[in-house]
């Protein structure tokens, strides 16, 4: 009885050890495909908010993290963009913390002279048919971000027309566009402030 349990139990350990050496095996063979293609992902996000003539580094070795509340609460990556070791531009992770129905997480690019180059919505959870229309697949809305100057805090245009500025809202949707208008232009004029931090920054853990 005894040796039918040894026996038994010497099985199952040899079973569970191959199936743990064969997933880590997978694992190993597998990881470096994902990774390839998460890269290649994240880069086709990035070349949405800034254009690829604009730089010749690798954004992802370019990585930076950071607590600045002109990017919302908590902490955000920021990618330096550099033209022949110059640093020229940044992708901006940023939070709207006053979306209709919660935070808006954002990625925006910019110069560092006040111009924003382009952004785009990552997550949100907006009404679905309104204020979904933030959201690139429902509507065209946040392409118009692109090459628009932010000239200082006080700039009046950065604001939904409803406002008095130059951006639409949505008919029934007000609030969703007001905050995505108001933190890009709070990114883009903190962009404005990175190049006298570069020195200080924290780079992202690999």
């Amino acid at each position: 009885m005894l040796n039918t349990i040894r026996k038994h139990g010497v099985t199952l350990a040899l079973f569970a050890a191959g199936a743990t050496g064969l997933t880590a095996a997978i694992n190993l063979l597998t990881k470096s495909t994902i990774d390839v293609q998460a890269e290649k992902q994240q880069m086709a996000l990035f070349s949405q908010v800034l254009p690829q003539d604009r730089y010749n580094n690798n954004l992802l070795k370019s990585c930076y993290v950071l607590n600045a509340p002109a990017l919302g609460k908590g902490s955000h990556k920021v990618y330096i963009a550099m033209m022949d070791s110059a640093p020229v531009a940044a992708v901006m992770e940023a939070t709207a913390p006053d979306g209709y129905s919660g935070n808006i997480q954002l990625l925006v690019g910019a110069d560092f002279k006040g111009t924003v180059l382009g952004s785009r919505v990552t997550e949100h959870h907006e009404t679905p048919g309104l204020g979904d229309k933030i959201e690139l697949r429902h509507s065209d809305w946040i392409t118009h971000f692109a090459d628009k100057v932010i000239n200082g805090a006080n700039d009046s245009r950065w604001a939904v027309k409803k406002d008095g500025g130059d951006f639409d809202q949505f008919t029934g949707a007000t609030i969703t566009p007001r905050a995505v208008v108001n933190a890009v232009k709070r990114a883009g004029l903190f962009a404005e402030t990175l190049p006298s931090q570069l020195n200080t920054l924290s780079p992202c853990e690999e």
